[in-house]
């Protein structure tokens, strides 16, 4: 029997093919402009994209993964999570606190206003891939998010 997959080599090229699975990234921002924005462009580069206007929606979001023992698996796949972190109903750094200790939670990308160094050192300490402050440029944060879901360290 012949193999009639084609490898996909990038989210650009999996978006022109339906059968290709695209990466999954959560995007959690508060301010309607800038979540559009953002959006817009890793749509643009062929991931898909769930949004949450704030911290209650990106909680229930991610309730598959923290409902979840250390040992289960999320009913709720994401493959990224990029979030602000200040926002109505909880701060991006305190999801990613509590949820160190579930089974495959996702990478996540912090984008913050009030990115002082405490607030870098606790990503860092909390496994965070990448702090980035506001306001940030746009292809620094989509190569963040293609070396993070390539698996690439980041820097």
């Amino acid at each position: 029997m012949a193999n009639t997959s084609r490898p996909v080599s990038s989210p650009d090229a999996m978006r022109n093919d339906p059968a290709a699975r695209r990466p999954q990234i959560l995007l959690a921002e508060d301010t309607d402009e800038m979540r559009d924005v953002v959006a817009l462009r890793l749509r643009q580069k062929g991931y898909a994209v769930t949004e949450c206007r704030n911290g209650a929606e990106l909680i229930a979001e991610l309730s598959g993964y923290l409902r979840s023992t250390p040992a289960e698996t999320s009913t709720r796949h994401f493959d990224l999570i990029i979030s602000d972190n200040r926002m109505p109903g909880v701060f991006g750094l305190s999801v990613v606190e509590g949820a160190a200790e579930y089974h495959n939670f996702p990478p996540t990308i912090l984008i913050t206003a009030f990115g002082d160094d405490a607030t870098h050192e606790k990503a860092r300490q909390y496994g965070v891939v990448a702090v980035l402050d506001k306001p940030f440029d746009m292809n620094d944060l989509l190569d963040k998010v293609r070396e993070t879901l390539a698996g690439a360290p980041s820097a």
